[in-house]
């Protein structure tokens, strides 16, 4: 029997627990933070309404419990956050301290799609870019401050409901909008938002649309039953000073979860999203009594289970299709569940990368990667055929909301040529993952006690625990939850304050946000959300509330190094956007000492990169000039630890024999700052360098930004890779940045 490549794909939608008691009590609503309303009316009800018009294409979509309460009360009118409390508020009635919030906060949003398409928007934006937040609060008029609390909720309301006549003239209008215009944005946020639960339970009643749920309210299920599961991939890691072991909470939210999408649903769930794809053996069972038949991870996690790392080539695709692409089944003493995993870098590259591309171009190229994966399955089997013999599965699961704000349209350009051409190829079938699993169950199975303790990151769980901000909320966590134990009285029906307040201090955003890897605008609002949810368990049962708990949990002035937190996709213009670079690694340079302390050409240094370019940006004291203040030259030399091939040493004249500028390097990147002519090279034997053709891209203006493609280096997705640079005059060495260090990059 012949098979088409079935493709599942699934879409994780989520958002923490924003309401707080105390929030309520600042009077600007009780939910600290906007997220679920924005998201709300820009990227749940759109993405499903896409998929319906291809009624051939199923696939599933997770709506996590402690979502789906915020988006009904926020239907219901009864949710007020800060953001919306301003929104209506008089603008001759804003005080000071609510304007510079406004000035700060109501540009929240990738500017390059939510703001620029807008004339009036972008006017606003421009201004507070280039005069400051000064100039803007002592200039604007209360008719900017109106317009900008409109523009701020327009621009949330995805594209694909512009048609509607109300929103259709508001965008025309532009301008002058009044509090009643701003109330009836509000009201029409509200009208979207209800449609969003009802119209996945009808795209589910149809069949075309499988809807999981999650843990109530997302938090990481092997930490939950004990913290020192972080030890199995990490056995080296710092730990909390308590341990948190209370496996006795994942049945109650995994009941909690069930209970809310019977409800709602109609059915029983079939699927478990385990929050943060984070899965362990002692987990299993809960899952399986509770009744869930399956549930998905990540390819990092198979393959720590199975031993094995997923090699890729140059191109990304996957060396041993055979061992991905299949769902397994977990033995339990509750029975069997089935678990697929997803393929890591696919999901990826709708998720960071595609965004920044063409929209055609991107569904053509993730096609073409579903196309190489059936071949290299072909070319597997006994005989030679045409066809696919077995029944593969290629998983695809993301995140639902957060990408789509990176994309043109909010991704409609791009879903719509996706799905055109998935409906029109017949040898790849879009289908649910229960659809798959019941046609066929998995043969290949995997001990429960076997499977590995991790997450979606790196199959670790360093992402949530082991730094010391993150370890200081864990025992946080810790000591309000034994606390709560000491109170046998208090049960989930006789005082659910204390439970929900536990529940919500439980979930896994609050750990996201701490110490190192991730940062936002927002990190205070984060910190004081996870604190104020632990205080309300104390208040809940009449103990007196630890007075550690009214301090923050780490410092969030900026820091001045950090590395990368995610893909980026800076517009390669040598402007130095800020929101482009923001996420970007960054290394202060005039402020250390030494050799560029002295000559203190360049200020910092930005970093990154995405599954298409490696990104850098160096920013020089104003005013400086190739060839007169600074060098003519700058040279990017790459070398690649571990990996042998041909090197060759700093192709320019007096360098000094000092570590690393001593090394030898594979790949250097030759960039005249004054012409802006740009050459490759790559090292040969006998210490030579030969030209490479490149499709490198710099611009140089206010700063200098380059975009070097990886396909330029010809390496293998996951290879690491070090990085210096070196600046230089008629191709003689003047000074070298990092100093005393290279730069530490992975492909992705």
């Amino acid at each position: 029997m012949s098979h088409p490549l079935y493709v599942a794909f699934i879409w994780h939608q989520h958002q923490p627990l924003y309401k707080s008691r105390e929030a309520a009590a600042d009077g600007g609503g009780q939910y600290r933070l906007p997220w679920v309303r924005l998201h709300g009316t820009k990227d749940y009800l759109d993405l499903v309404l896409i998929l319906e018009r291809y009624p051939k294409l199923h696939q599933t979509v997770n709506l996590v419990p402690s979502l789906i309460l915020q988006l009904e009360e926020y239907a219901a009118g009864e949710a007020i956050d800060l953001y919306l409390a301003l929104t209506v508020t008089p603008e001759d009635q804003l005080n000071e301290q609510q304007k510079r919030y406004i000035i700060e906060h109501f540009f929240d949003g990738n500017h390059h799609t939510l703001i620029d398409p807008h004339p009036r928007y972008s006017e606003l934006y421009v201004q507070r870019q280039e005069k400051g937040r000064s100039w803007c609060f002592k200039h604007w008029t209360n008719r900017d401050y109106s317009d900008l609390l409109a523009w701020h909720n327009l621009s949330w309301i995805d594209p694909l409901f512009w048609d509607d006549p109300e929103i259709e003239a508001w965008l025309k209008q532009g301008k002058n909008f009044t509090l009643s215009d701003r109330q009836r944005i509000i009201s029409k946020q509200r009208d979207i938002i209800r449609r969003i639960v009802p119209q996945h339970r009808q795209m589910q009643d149809a069949g075309q649309l499988e809807v999981t749920t999650s843990p109530y309210t997302h938090p990481i299920l092997p930490l939950l039953a004990d913290t020192n599961s972080a030890l199995v991939a990490v056995p080296e890691m710092v730990l909390p000073e308590g341990r948190f072991q209370w496996e006795e909470d994942i049945p109650r939210h995994l009941r909690k979860a069930w209970d809310l999408y019977t409800d709602r649903f109609g059915r029983q769930p079939r699927g478990l999203w385990p929050s943060e794809q984070a899965v362990s053996p002692a987990i299993l069972p809960h899952v399986a009594k509770a009744g869930y038949r399956w549930l998905c991870s990540d390819e990092a996690v198979l393959g720590w289970t199975l031993g094995r790392y997923f090699h890729r080539d140059e191109t990304g695709n996957v060396s041993e299709p055979e061992l991905l692409y299949r769902p397994y089944r977990l033995e339990t003493p509750y029975g069997d569940l089935a678990i697929v995993f997803r393929d890591h870098r696919l999901s990826d590259l709708i998720g960071f990368t595609y965004g920044a591309m063409e929209p055609t171009h991107a569904a053509s190229d993730f096609i073409g990667h579903l196309e190489a994966i059936a071949r290299s399955l072909k070319h597997q089997q006994a005989e030679e055929t045409t066809a696919l013999e077995k029944p593969w599965l290629v998983t695809i699961a993301l995140d639902g909301e957060n990408c789509w704000e990176y994309y043109q349209k909010d991704g409609l350009p791009f879903l719509e040529a996706l799905y055109e051409k998935l409906s029109d190829d017949e040898e790849i079938k879009l289908v649910t993952v229960s659809e798959f699993l019941e046609r066929f169950p998995p043969t290949a199975a995997i001990s429960g006690d076997e499977l590995h303790s991790g997450s979606w990151v790196d199959g670790n769980f360093t992402t949530w625990i082991g730094d010391p901000a993150k370890n200081k909320a864990w025992d946080l966590l810790i000591e309000a939850r034994q606390m709560l134990a000491k109170h046998p009285e208090a049960t989930e029906e006789n005082n659910p304050e204390a439970w929900e307040a536990l529940y919500a201090a439980e979930g896994s955003d609050w750990f996201w946000w701490f110490g190192e890897g991730h940062s936002s605008n927002q990190d205070a609002a984060f910190d004081r959300l996870f604190r104020e949810h632990l205080c309300a368990i104390y208040r809940a049962v009449n103990e007196p509330v630890p007075p550690r708990l009214h301090q923050p949990v780490e410092d969030h002035e900026e820091k001045e190094q950090y590395r990368p937190q995610t893909f980026i996709h800076p517009l390669i213009d040598g402007r130095g956007d800020e929101q482009d670079w923001d996420k970007a690694g960054r290394i202060e340079i005039s402020g250390a000492r030494g050799t560029m302390h002295r000559s203190s050409e360049v200020q910092r240094l930005f970093y990154g990169w995405d599954h298409l370019n490696f990104y850098l940006r160096f920013d020089f004291k104003a005013g400086v000039k190739p060839g007169r203040d600074l060098p003519p030259q700058l040279h990017l030399l790459w070398y690649y630890p571990g990996i042998p091939m041909c090197v060759s040493p700093i192709p320019l004249s007096s360098v000094p024999d000092l570590a690393p500028l001593n090394y030898l390097y594979r790949h250097h990147l030759g960039i005249n700052l004054q012409t802006g002519s740009v050459w490759l090279e790559e090292a040969q034997e006998g210490f030579s360098w030969h030209p490479r053709a490149t499709r490198a891209d710099i611009a140089f203006k206010q700063c200098l930004e380059i975009a070097v493609p990886w396909a330029d280096l010809h390496i293998e997705p996951d290879d690491s890779l070090h990085l210096i640079a070196v600046l230089a005059d008629r191709d003689e060495f003047h000074s070298y940045l990092p100093e005393n260090g290279l730069i530490m990059l992975q492909a992705p």
